[in-house]
């Protein structure tokens, strides 16, 4: 900045000697020519104002440009250190205010990326907690199994029933680490929805054949109530996971001898699918935590589950323009309904 000053000063004192030797020049020129006295004093005189008020003009310049630069660094100063916004003027059309305007809109886009990073920071070390927290159980029951079984002499029927808990423990594991790989490029993109008019009849039947040997050894019936033309844009793959978790879970919470009826009905611009089991209901002040990334009741933790299914379904079907209702009472059931767009 003060190279920048120095820079004006020299242009000025360069104008400045310019015009005075010009001014000198032409009264010399008007004192050959005319040889009149009162023409020279005059044109002197004029070369004088002339010359104070290109100096008083440039001084007035100089000092707004001063000024301008000052303001100008201070309010960026300021939208660095994120104190402050840049005051908004209306109403004028000056060089500094069309700049205000600029940096104004810079300063917006700034403040957002900040908290967008600030929400991204806040949500990986959330999810690095809750991948700690679910991880700390599995490997410290394998931990205990590996050193049973190295530092202690067993029969191999016990043995067995070592190795057994190892296994569920093994694959409780790799059930997170897939959940979480979803989970992530669903979030992320990687993995892109691939839309599709195709009938949901299939896409359910899918989703059914995953949990009906589960729901068979606790001899849960399970009855399907699905119109076969039901035609919508959606993808099988990933709509057919998010059914499964919610089935999965009312086999889960759904005592022996049980029911689950899946119900698909075709609104104006929703397709239906309500899901209803006889299972432990959920309290209401519960229903709208049970959708978040690692929950669980306390009362079900001896049930197998790390409490990511219902997230990953609530992502794949608002992915997909839709959403998810549950409604429930404690000891009645619940009925979580599946709303997409039939578009």
């Amino acid at each position: 900045m003060n190279r920048g000053i120095c820079s004006v000063n020299r242009f000025c004192g360069v104008m400045g000697a310019f015009f005075s030797v010009i001014s000198a020049a032409a009264i010399a020129g008007s004192y050959f020519l005319t040889r009149n006295s009162a023409v020279v004093w005059l044109e002197l005189l004029f070369s004088t104002l002339m010359l104070l008020c290109a100096a008083a003009f440039v001084a007035v310049l100089r000092r707004e440009l001063v000024l301008f630069s000052d303001s100008l660094c201070q309010t960026m100063d300021n939208m660095l250190d994120g104190a402050a916004a840049p005051p908004v003027v209306y109403g004028d059309e000056t060089l500094f205010c069309k700049i205000n305007h600029r940096l104004a809109r810079f300063y917006e886009v700034m403040r957002e990326n900040r908290e967008n990073i600030a929400k991204e920071r806040a949500g990986l070390q959330e999810l690095i907690s809750d991948i700690s927290h679910q991880v700390k159980t599995p490997m410290a029951n394998l931990q205990m199994v590996n050193a049973t079984l190295l530092d202690q002499p067993m029969p191999e029927e016990k043995r067995q029933e070592f190795l057994r808990a190892s296994s569920g423990q093994l694959e409780k594991l790799d059930f997170l680490m897939q959940a979480m790989i979803k989970t992530s490029r669903l979030e992320t993109g990687v993995i892109s929805l691939d839309k599709r008019m195709q009938p949901l009849y299939d896409t359910l039947a899918a989703a059914l054949g995953g949990i009906l040997l589960h729901a068979e050894q606790k001899n849960i019936h399970v009855s399907v109530d699905c119109p076969p033309d039901v035609v919508l844009s959606h993808d099988r793959k990933w709509t057919s996971e998010a059914l499964f978790n919610i089935l999965d879970n009312a086999v889960k919470y759904t005592p022996a001898d049980g029911k689950i009826h899946v119900a698909v009905q075709r609104w104006e611009f929703y397709i239906k699918i309500d899901i209803s089991d006889s299972g432990k209901g959920i309290a209401e002040k519960r229903q709208g935590m049970i959708f978040q990334r690692f929950y669980r009741e306390e009362e079900v933790h001896e049930i197998d589950g790390i409490g990511i299914g219902l997230y990953l379904a609530r992502e794949i079907v608002t992915m997909q323009g839709g959403y998810i209702k549950v409604v429930s009472e404690v000891g009645h059931g619940s009925t979580f309904s599946v709303f997409l767009p039939c578009g």
